[in-house]
């Protein structure tokens, strides 16, 4: 055995693998449209989406974690709503035209006249104006409910210009309390040697900011407001103030989520700098999503997800719970990365992850089932899959999987496997294999450094090279 070898570490899986050939389309809308609920609501009919649902009837379930919540919320309605746009965008279907219309119209019912929003409605279908996830505030759920209505206007308004106006209003209520959030622009803390900066969400919420952002994005996409163009700039600086490494040095370029911490959920830092990047022509902005996904988002395709980490003291690392809302982020960011830069290694990347849909995960289990629509809601542990399939679980796998399937470069990765990763002197690498024996190596390059994506006979020589090294 060579010398180096015992630095070589190689770990085997076989996992079924259904031709890609063979798969028919993915997108299901079946246990969304279940969860969904058409409602006499303040004046009007709107469709709301049940928050919870459980195996194995998979019935309704309401939300009680933090108190008294409610049966459905306008954080699901509002990213329900960006699915079912995009689908319309990228395919023409009329159903779901139809109900993105339904779920717009509850999402601008929960604003509030000062811009702001609550979240739940209760059994009763009234609002859950005072509960710790519902009161009225500008955060998540607002976030949430700006991204559904700034892509609305985008996609609706060249048809139905009466509904984009009360959406455009909607909008343009929140942006006094965008100000506020920028009265502190440009001013930072420091914790733990790390740099916080004060104008973002909840005091350095990037995660959350970053689904602003995407609203924020879309509008100006339509109106070309300078007004927005600058709250856009401002904001994505305060995601960029919240990077750190580079493709060598920890942490790798991710985006930190709030304060130390990152968390794969909800992290949509990449996703939002490479659009707007791409609107604003700004190589930083772009150039910082790159930084995360050559850096950091390939470390994740190599060794394997996990749910969270602290940068300042990176001992404190947890494995699980692991979730479809996880992988949007990654993989939509990722198809983003690819439409600011033309870069396609970023649509094979964002392919990969969404491989984790479908059995390459830790427990080598599909999550998604294209025939019911359903998602799991998570990866308990390394053993255990959580059979729920709740709205949050269903939408964001959706999510992913309408942005994958429209690139055929993205798509046809979906049929491979990780086989193998292992590191080697100056290098990290992980080998993918599809159902024809098609091979496909990413790989860190630490001594360059970096990112190679190799296919075919360059796969089989660098994998043959490592061996004997």
């Amino acid at each position: 055995m060579n010398r180096h070898a015992a630095g070589f570490c190689l770990m085997l899986t076989v996992l079924p693998i259904l031709c890609a050939q063979e798969r028919g389309p993915l997108v299901s809308f079946k246990h969304l449209g279940h969860l969904t609920e058409r409602i006499d609501f303040l004046g009007d009919t709107v469709d709301i989406v049940h928050v919870y649902s459980n195996f194995p009837d998979y019935g309704w379930v309401g939300a009680a974690e933090s108190g008294l919540e409610g049966v459905a919320c306008v954080d699901d309605a509002a990213r329900a709503a960006v699915v079912y746009l995009r689908h319309y965008e990228l395919t023409g279907s009329e159903e779901s035209r139809t109900r993105a219309l339904a779920l717009l119209r509850f999402i601008v019912r929960m604003e509030t006249d000062d811009g702001k929003f609550y979240n739940f409605v209760l059994k009763d279908h009234s609002v859950n104006i005072n509960g710790k996830t519902s009161f009225k505030s500008f955060g998540w759920w607002a976030a949430r409910g700006i991204w559904s209505m700034g892509l609305g206007y985008r996609i609706l308004a060249p048809r139905d210009s009466s509904f984009a106006s009360v959406l455009r209003r909607g909008i343009e209520r929140s942006f006094p309390n965008i100000d506020s959030l920028l009265a502190t622009y440009d001013s930072c803390r420091e914790m733990s040697h790390l740099r916080v900066p004060r104008w973002l969400f909840y005091e350095s919420g990037s995660d959350a900011t970053s689904e602003l952002l995407l609203g924020l994005i879309e509008y100006c996409t339509s109106t070309g407001d300078n007004r927005i163009k600058e709250y856009i700039g401002k904001l994505a600086d305060g995601l960029m103030a919240m990077q750190e490494g580079d493709l060598r040095t920890f942490p790798y370029g991710l985006h930190r989520s709030w304060q130390t911490m990152w968390h794969m959920w909800g992290n949509g830092q990449t996703q939002a700098l490479a659009a707007a990047g791409k609107l604003l022509s700004n190589e930083r902005m772009i150039q910082s999503a790159e930084r995360e996904a050559e850096g950091f988002y390939s470390r994740l395709l190599i060794e394997g997800f996990m749910k969270e980490i602290d940068v300042a003291d990176s001992g404190k690392r947890v494995e699980y719970e692991q979730i479809s809302y996880a992988v949007r982020p990654m993989a939509v960011g990722l198809i983003r990365l690819y439409e600011a830069t033309d870069d396609t290694r970023y649509l094979t990347m964002a392919g990969l992850a969404a491989t984790w849909l479908l059995g390459n995960n830790i427990v080598k289990q599909p999550m998604y089932d294209s025939a019911s629509g359903r998602c799991f809601d998570g990866i308990r542990d390394s053993a255990t899959v959580n059979r729920n399939s709740g709205a949050e679980s269903t939408i964001e796998a959706l999510n992913t999987l309408v942005e994958v399937e429209h690139y055929p470069l993205a798509r046809r990765t979906l049929d491979y496997r990780k086989i193998s990763h292992g590191s080697a002197p100056g290098y990290l690498y992980a080998l993918f294999r599809n159902s024809t024996g098609d091979e496909l190596t990413l790989a860190i390059d630490l001594k360059k450094p970096e990112l190679l994506l190799l296919e075919g006979k360059s796969s089989v020589d660098f994998q043959k090279a490592r061996r004997h090294e």
